[in-house]
């Protein structure tokens, strides 16, 4: 006889046992501030702030490594004037650079590969690195990822001067090191976030990852022009380092295992994760490969990734293409997107828990939040390429279509959670995985766009982001869905 219980997504209340749902009193809540989950939450933000600031480094230092009189621009001459102080002499910024560092003759196409060298191991080491951290531990894990990424980093301007073969291996050897160190966080939080605080854990680690691109962009160009783009990536290096420390430090699998923790604390985090499912099942990967609610949200985190990856790589390479801007103000503009992007990603999760406390169905809500996320972002990078003569329009523009996107987080990236539950840690880190495949054609098919013509490259690469983007968008609205799936159902099972 098999007895089958089913997971109910929203319940707080009911604990899970063999065969049966009792409904039993909620453990008394621990306050949240200065409390050791949200601590480690913390330390995971600035982990994935350091992890994302190595890996997107280079956009803004690509603008200082290569010389860009060799690729002139044919754009319209009539553009507007900047303002005073965002257009100054590109010879003495040029001159300026070349006596801080070295300077590279690569094509747009040889800085596509460049970019998307490291997106590589970023996007194969998220599932195996959450396998790892599940077997010997996410402190490990995570922690050696970290301090293999940070030394990498500091490499990386030595593997540069010694030719474009060096630089693009270590750049593929620290994708690896940086995947392994993103996927393996997945498991932390299956030990150490109680069900109803889950989704504010999961955000506060998770938004390190804006906040890492925004500071890279700030002060990149910043430090570029100071001392050269070689002390970019000893600083986010030597930060990594000490990231890296305090992850070591503070950081334990699990509340059992922790030092510090209180009893009261302790004692909570436990009791909730006893009402989760604690044996495991074999996997229903026959039915997961055949879910098309399941592959639909693959997909469209895929053609939405598209166009987050287009931001964090191309916003510098785009200003200065367009702008003619030295690299300190490059930076500062190309930042702004995502301060913006950052402040509304974390707004997206209070305006999909305003709509569902307005009575919209589940699957509405997470419908009507990735619409908002795709569309209008994906409108507005269309055309700029139109409004490229007006310098309040376009960087109005970029701002808008950066800053919105992240309003998916809440609608298509968070749908495992809703359609299988008891499987939702594997598949958000599966599908985040498989949607990474897109910061590796990125930089690849831009640079061709851009390499074959200078003129109406970017125009021709925005429509195509704009196409793969509505794709994915149609087929998560047709096939995606928010209930619980058949296969994901299957309870505990008692065999009599």
């Amino acid at each position: 006889m098999a007895t089958v219980v089913e997971l109910n997504p929203t319940s707080e209340q009911s604990e899970f046992v063999l065969g049966s749902a009792v409904k039993k009193t909620p453990p008394r809540k621990v306050l949240s501030l200065c409390s050791m989950r949200y601590g480690i939450a913390f330390i995971a933000h600035f982990c994935n702030f350091t992890l994302i600031a190595q890996n997107s480094v280079i956009s803004i230092t690509m603008v200082a490594m290569v010389n860009n009189t060799d690729h002139p621009s044919h754009l319209n001459s009539s553009i507007e004037q900047l303002p005073p102080g965002l257009n100054g002499d590109q010879h003495e910024a040029s001159k300026h650079h070349s006596i801080k560092a070295p300077v590279y003759n690569w094509s747009p196409q040889t800085q596509g590969i460049i970019f998307s060298s490291v997106q590589y191991g970023m996007m194969l080491m998220q599932g195996p690195g959450g396998y790892l951290a599940g077997k010997i531990g996410t402190k490990k894990v995570v922690g050696i990822a970290l301090l293999g990424s940070s030394l990498l980093t500091l490499c990386i301007p030595l593997a540069a001067s010694l030719g474009l073969a060096f630089l693009l291996a270590t750049r593929a050897v620290q994708g690896l090191t940086q995947g392994a160190g993103y996927g393996g966080q997945f498991a932390l939080w299956q030990k150490w976030a109680p069900p109803n605080e889950r989704s504010r854990l999961c955000t506060i680690a998770m938004s390190g990852m804006i906040l890492g691109v925004f500071t890279v962009l700030l002060v990149g160009g910043i430090i570029s022009e100071a001392l050269g783009w070689p002390f970019v990536f000893y600083i986010f290096g030597g930060i990594g380092v000490v990231c890296c420390l305090l992850w070591l430090i503070l950081v334990y699998d699990d509340p059992i295992s922790h030092p510090w923790i209180s009893s009261l604390e302790k004692e909570y985090i436990l009791s909730s994760l006893d009402q989760q499912f604690s044996s495991e099942q074999p996997l229903p990967i026959k039915a997961m490969l055949t879910s098309l609610p399941l592959w639909s949200m693959c997909l469209c985190s895929t053609t939405h990734q598209w166009l987050v990856n287009t931001f964090v790589i191309y916003t510098p390479t785009y200003i200065s293409s367009v702008f003619k801007v030295n690299i300190r103000d490059n930076g500062l503009l190309s930042s702004l997107p995502f301060f913006v992007a950052w402040v509304i990603g974390i707004l997206g999760g209070q305006l999909a828990d305003f709509l569902l406390s307005k009575n919209f169905r589940l699957i509405t809500v997470r419908k009507i939040i990735t619409i908002l996320g795709n569309t209008p972002p994906a409108a507005l990078i269309v055309a700029l390429p139109y409004v490229q003569s007006s310098y309040v329009t376009t960087i109005t523009f970029l701002t808008l279509s950066c800053g919105i996107s992240p309003l998916c987080q809440a609608g298509v990236y968070i749908n495992a959670l809703d359609i299988a539950p008891r499987y939702a840690s594997l598949l958000m880190g599966t599908s985040r995985g498989f949607a990474h495949s897109s910061a590796v054609l990125v930089p690849i098919v831009a640079g061709f766009f851009l390499n074959q013509d200078s003129e109406f490259g970017w125009r021709n690469f925005f429509f195509v982001l704009f196409a793969i983007n509505l794709f994915g968008l149609i087929i998560y609205l047709l096939f995606g869905k928010a209930d619980i799936q058949e296969w994901a159902r299957e309870g505990k099972l008692t065999r009599l």
